[in-house]
């Protein structure tokens, strides 16, 4: 996610499981929201790097993210995903957990390194068998597997040989798509190839907030065609290994201009293009932005790939953003000057609430994209699945042991009251994927940041269910009971 302080470069842009009258308590905060329709998906999502550890074991490959991590001040405290949450050990019972809160559907990405330890070449078994474990536990609780291929820990080997920088890595990442969809096809329910190819592209390669730590302003652009390429390659291997209910999980966001003066549309508009509709258009219009397609290093029958179509559409939202013209500084992250002449500048949105990340907290936003989004695509915008949403606030266990997450229960309700606002609209909204299942590490803000509905205390790595766990699973129940 994009927030203003990222984007300032401003143009490159153990409790139980609580008290049956603790669930009815909190279960009454829903009452605001009708009930879903029956086939309706409630999940919640995880990444690979962010909750598994273990990636020196059983054959593991490093990733961008080892590298990234070990670099002296790139991510707060010193941290990285070496442990994590250990779900690569105590994944069952995380899975129970899940089954304790009534998941439908659950949404985990195959770490890249674990499988093919070097990017290419040899697989890994004892990867391929960690996955094979997990899915099989997930069915037998109940819950369908969601497999995103890709959450941006690319293997350091691909990234030392060029990386997204590169056409061959989203041809070694069909090969790789072709072997993960060989193996679990006939278990995962629904798959993506990609997570958020815009934050990879911005954070990772063009400000260099993010592994691979790059600044390569709009070069970076290079980036973003070889991820979508990857995308509509991994698509094909996917479908000829048998798999479907194939889609993609793309950030989403309004952009609002700073006022109605020319030059604040005009910069927002650039904007929009970039984050929004340059992720969106090759996919569903076959095309991107113009502005946009000239900056693209496009081959013979690249759009065609990428635009192979999708059984379904991925949103995840945070928080609109507010852009205005330029204000004449040259853009700066971290004392390295990105652009010497911006194309807008990123504004502060006034007037909403805040999360602990400092995100404004805006559930009309939500709906606000969706609708955007079917105006563009109308017939060719698939059914959406919300893949992302959720929220960072520090609320720890209290002395009898319960986390009491009021901001969180409203963020998530507010936001399906939003999704059931678009739903009205007529927007075919298939499910819901809360971000996230559990605290984890947040990328290059350590573990200051915690969004999961189950607490994570890093030094024992118990697991506690907070109170938005309590509400969600009481809102899944009860949906559950009407159908």
């Amino acid at each position: 996610m994009l927030s203003r302080r990222h984007l300032i470069a401003a143009g490159i842009v153990s409790a139980g499981l609580g008290s049956s009258a603790t669930a009815r308590k909190l279960a009454q905060l829903d009452n605001v929201l009708a009930p879903f329709p029956a086939n309706f998906a409630f999940g919640a999502a995880t990444s690979a790097y962010q909750i598994e550890g273990a990636v020196d074991e059983d054959g593991r490959g490093a990733s961008s993210w080892d590298r990234f991590c070990a670099e002296p001040g790139r991510v707060k405290g010193g941290a990285s995903g070496a442990v994590a949450d250990d779900h690569y050990h105590r994944f069952g019972d995380d899975v129970a957990l899940m089954k304790a809160l009534g998941l439908t559907h659950y949404r985990f990405s195959i770490a890249w390194p674990r499988i093919v330890p070097t990017g290419s070449g040899a697989s890994n078994p004892k990867g391929l068998d960690f996955y094979d474990r997990l899915i099989d536990a997930l069915l037998a609780a109940g819950i369908k597997p969601v497999a995103t291929l890709f959450h941006w820990d690319t293997p350091a080997a691909l990234e030392d040989a060029g990386g997204w920088m590169v056409r061959d890595t989203a041809l070694r990442f069909a090969d790789y798509a072709a072997l993960v969809g060989e193996r679990y096809a006939d278990r995962v329910a629904m798959w993506m190839p990609l997570n958020e190819p815009l934050s990879l592209t911005s954070m990772g390669y063009m400000l260099g907030l993010h592994a691979p730590g790059k600044q390569l302003g709009m070069a970076a652009l290079a980036a973003a065609h070889h991820q979508l390429l990857a995308h509509g390659l991994g698509v094909g291997a996917l479908r000829a290994a048998g798999a479907s209910a194939i889609g993609i999980a793309n950030v989403h966001a309004p952009t609002w201009p700073a006022s109605a003066a020319s030059a604040d549309v005009d910069a927002a508009k650039i904007y929009d293009d970039l984050v929004n509709w340059t992720f969106a258009d090759p996919l569903l219009a076959g095309t991107y932005p113009a502005g946009v397609a000239e900056l693209m290093p496009v081959q013979a029958d690249d759009l065609k790939i990428i635009a192979a179509p999708l059984d379904w559409y991925g949103v995840n939202y945070y928080n609109p953003t507010r852009v205005g013209a330029p204000d004449g500084r040259a853009a700066i992250i971290d004392g390295a000057a990105i652009a010497a002449q911006p194309l807008f500048s990123i504004q502060d949105i006034a007037g909403y609430p805040q999360t602990d990340f400092g995100w404004p907290v805006i559930p009309a936003g939500l709906e606000e994209i969706l609708t955007q989004l079917q105006a563009r695509y109308g017939a060719k915008l698939p059914p959406i699945y919300i893949t992302e949403n959720g929220c960072s606030y520090s609320d720890g266990p209290g002395a009898d042991g319960r986390v009491r997450d009021a901001r969180r229960i409203e963020y998530v309700r507010s936001h399906l009251g939003a999704l059931q606002a678009a739903m009205g609209r007529g927007i075919d909204v298939r499910g819901y994927f809360a971000w996230s299942l559990m605290d984890n590490f947040e990328w290059a803000a350590g573990y200051d940041q915690r969004f999961g509905l189950i607490h994570v205390d890093y030094e024992t790595l118990q697991r506690t269910p907070k109170d938005s766990f309590h509400w969600y699973r009481a809102l899944i129940q009860k949906n559950r009971a009407a159908r």
